[in-house]
């Protein structure tokens, strides 16, 4: 607040500095005292050390990681590990150097590639770039191959190509700079693996017989051991493959021992759908025995092809057969094997429907090779009333195939042409003479006994 006295307006005492107090030069030398005292703290502060190695460099050891043990046939993966094993033996750690971006047992862009060697496996993968590897540190890496059915068993030594680089020497010069050194290196590292002995075998030779669509037939197959290890206690088998028309009825059989080099035979029994074609199907062929280790093992199935011949089929080739309404007739009916496979014991019949009837509707036609005709006779009757037009009288016709397994043909149309009568047999079969022809036998023959009693 301002007061007024005699002499004229003074400030307030709040305004005015207490005895004791410091004023502004005071606090502005304080602040300069305060800096001069953090300079002096930075320029007496040493400079952080940096680290220095003097000797170091890569050192890599691979190996199979898991079982190294293969099987002729074998497509799968070989896992690779690969460790870098390199250290560092000296560090300097002293102001004024300055620090490495990369430590020398670093294996930097690093690029692997594995060779078969000796081998005979097929490698499918491209080198692999893997980036860098510290010391101490290790990665995994696969490697897709495919071990080849023929083969050979036995220990191999598959080759690691490595290809990297790493920091040879840095030169430091001055505070402010360093130049780096870095050095190329190519390295070969072993990787050994098994190739199990493992039974390898082929199909030789394979022959048919009497084997068509529908029916069921032999067929005998030759096979040879083409791989390292014999077989014990061996099995001969065979599987139907997908949907192959061919299905086995045995479907294995017992051989013993198969050595190496050997041969064997099997016949087995199969059968055929009868929706197949005259052509050649899959069938799975493969070898069951107790490998050198004593296991029970199966080898992988051989595709072979297997002929098949057209299905039994017939066809009627007589002419159609014409019949009078009201007649009683024997027909003939010629049948031919139009199929692939000879049929033994046939029998044709012939089924008869209104307005046909029959009391002998089943003929024997014997042995019938393809191309072969035979002729079959049967008793019909037509009713009087029957409509004079086209029919077809279903026949088949049944049949033994050469293992004598019995079966039945497809239905088989026989052609009837029912057709009015002509002349003295068309004059008889109307029902108004029929009737006419009645009334005069009987009067006359009523009038022969009336003359007979008279006499």
């Amino acid at each position: 607040m301002e007061k007024k006295n005699g002499k004229g307006i003074i400030s307030d005492r709040s305004c005015r500095r207490k005895p004791g107090k410091k004023g502004p030069a005071y606090n502005l030398a304080k602040f300069g005292i305060f800096a001069a005292l953090v300079i002096a703290i930075i320029a007496v502060t040493p400079v952080s050390a940096g680290e220095k190695y003097m000797a170091g460099s890569p050192e890599l050891t691979a190996a199979v990681s898991g079982t190294n043990e293969f099987s002729p046939g074998d497509l799968g993966i070989i896992p690779v590990r690969l460790q870098n094993k390199g250290l560092n033996e000296f560090k300097f750690v002293q102001s004024g150097i300055i620090s490495r971006d990369d430590l020398p047992n670093t294996a930097k862009l690093m690029t692997l590639e594995l060779l078969p060697g000796d081998s005979g496996i097929v490698v499918k993968s491209d080198p692999q770039m893997i980036g860098d590897l510290a010391g101490g540190a290790s990665t995994l890496v696969n490697f897709n191959v495919k071990i080849p059915d023929d083969a050979k068993s036995g220990t191999f030594d598959l080759l690691l190509r490595i290809r990297y680089t790493y920091l040879d020497n840095a030169e430091q010069y001055g505070t402010d700079s360093i130049q780096y050194t870095y050095r190329e290196m190519n390295e070969t590292l072993l990787l050994p693996i098994k190739i199990k002995p493992d039974l390898q075998f082929s199909v030789i030779s394979s022959e048919t017989e009497h084997l068509n669509a529908g029916t069921e037939g032999y067929l005998t197959i030759v096979a040879q051991n083409t791989g390292s290890d014999e077989g014990k206690g061996a099995i001969l088998k065979i599987n139907r493959n997908g949907n192959s028309p061919i299905i086995p009825t045995d479907s294995s059989m017992y051989i013993g021992d198969f050595p190496r080099a050997a041969d064997i035979s099997g016949k087995f029994k199969v059968s055929v759908s009868k929706d197949a074609e005259s052509q050649t199907y899959p069938l799975d062929v493969l070898v069951e025995y107790e490998n050198y280790e004593g296991d029970v093992v199966e080898t992988k199935p051989v595709t072979i092809g297997v002929p098949v011949g057209g299905k039994v089929e017939f066809s009627i080739v007589s002419d159609p057969v014409k019949v009078s309404p009201g007649e009683k007739k024997v027909i003939v009916v010629v049948y031919e094997n139009t199929g692939g496979a000879t049929v033994y014991n046939a029998q044709a019949r012939i089924s008869a429907v209104d307005p046909f009837t029959s009391n002998d509707d089943t003929a024997y036609i014997g042995t019938l090779a393809p191309g072969e005709k035979s002729e079959a006779a049967f008793e019909i009757s037509v009713d009087g009333a029957a409509t004079c037009k086209d029919y077809g009288l279903d026949s088949e016709i049944r049949f033994r195939d050469a293992l004598d397994n019995s079966l039945i043909s497809d239905p088989l149309k026989v052609q009837v042409n029912v057709i009015k009568s002509t002349g003295v047999v068309s004059f008889l079969a109307n029902p108004l003479v029929l009737g006419i022809l009645a009334v005069c036998i009987i009067g006359v023959g009523y009038a022969v006994y009336r003359r007979r009693q008279e006499n």
